[in-house]
């Protein structure tokens, strides 16, 4: 945290905190360049980094040129004050069911364009910090899910032949017990060829894994992984028999699901993989205090671009 911080669990705190520029500045550059030393965008010198009098601004000794706090990182090019990616990033992390970019634009004082594409960089940080995290331990969870409207609610023109999942869209997700982390991903088919490379992915070799009694899962467990599976068998009304359950993975998958129908409403499969991003971190964080999830976004966001043409294509 910032040297004057004393913590912060809500807005006011927050920008308490980080009043202007210079302290989110300041801040920004204490989780990128822990060290103290300041390394030039440019060459990657640390031999003589002048600092200039706008804040976060540096020039270097070496290579003449300036840089600033933000180069090379999700909030380069934004002219979007620090001070607001700072609320923005807090208002994300510590919305149970996510913001839509609507309230993000109210709450910041900017434009719904903007404030998609501020959520938009945001969930390329969180990807890169949940998938920081690595393999999952076991015992993990595994199961799959769905996202779209019901039927019935559909206007007559979109309306799905057939009953379940028809016309919606197939998620993948395994919850890890042990470390209280979760991954999730979109996929085209919820096959035993693209569920079980999945999980043989997402956990580590030798893990238990429990999944329901879809037919699906019944490759696990595998030659190279040697994974140990245990099943319920939900279509005989059994959802917990000893440490055989899928109430963990079941519970992120209802998380998700509620920010779907009650905070987006609706989410495109092109951008389906930010979201789950989005969500599988702020569950990974959930031990976490709000400083700490602010400081896991902020730093995951350096090393990482996304411009409004790659959003958009």
């Amino acid at each position: 945290m910032a040297t004057n911080s004393t913590g912060y669990n809500n807005v006011v705190g927050l920008l308490n905190i980080f009043p202007d520029e210079g302290a989110c500045a300041q801040h920004l550059e204490q989780l990128r360049w822990p060290d103290g030393k300041v390394v030039c965008q440019w060459c990657e010198s640390t031999r003589k980094i002048h600092r200039l009098s706008r804040p976060g601004i540096y020039k270097c000794g070496d290579c003449r040129k300036e840089f600033s706090v933000r180069k090379g990182t999700v909030y380069e090019e934004s002219r979007i004050p620090l001070q607001k990616w700072f609320l923005a990033t807090f208002l994300m992390v510590t919305s149970r069911k996510g913001i839509s970019s609507c309230q993000l634009a109210r709450e910041i004082g900017v434009s719904q364009k903007t404030a998609w594409f501020v959520l938009g960089r945001l969930r390329k940080a969180a990807a890169q910090a949940s998938s920081a995290a690595g393999t999952l331990p076991g015992p993990v969870e595994a199961d799959e899910s769905y996202l779209g409207g019901k039927n019935k609610n559909r206007h007559a023109s979109q309306k799905q032949p057939g009953r379940g999942p028809s016309g919606k869209m197939a998620v993948a997700g395994v919850v890890s017990r042990e470390s209280k982390k979760a991954v999730a991903k979109k996929v085209e088919r919820t096959d035993a060829a693209t569920l079980v490379p999945f999980v043989e992915g997402a956990t580590v070799p030798g893990s238990t894994v429990y999944t329901d009694d879809a037919p699906m899962y019944d490759a696990l467990p595998s030659m190279f992984n040697r994974l140990h599976h245990e099943t319920v068998n939900h279509s005989a009304g059994e959802y917990v028999r000893g440490k055989a359950h899928t109430n963990g993975v079941e519970s992120f998958w209802a998380l998700l699901k509620r920010g779907y129908t009650g905070v987006f409403h609706d989410i495109t499969w092109k951008h389906l993989d930010r979201y789950l991003a989005e969500f599988s971190q702020r569950w990974n964080m959930l031990g976490l205090s709000s400083e700490e999830r602010i400081d896991a976004i902020l730093k995951a966001g350096v090393g990482e671009r996304l411009t409004y043409e790659e959003l958009t294509a």
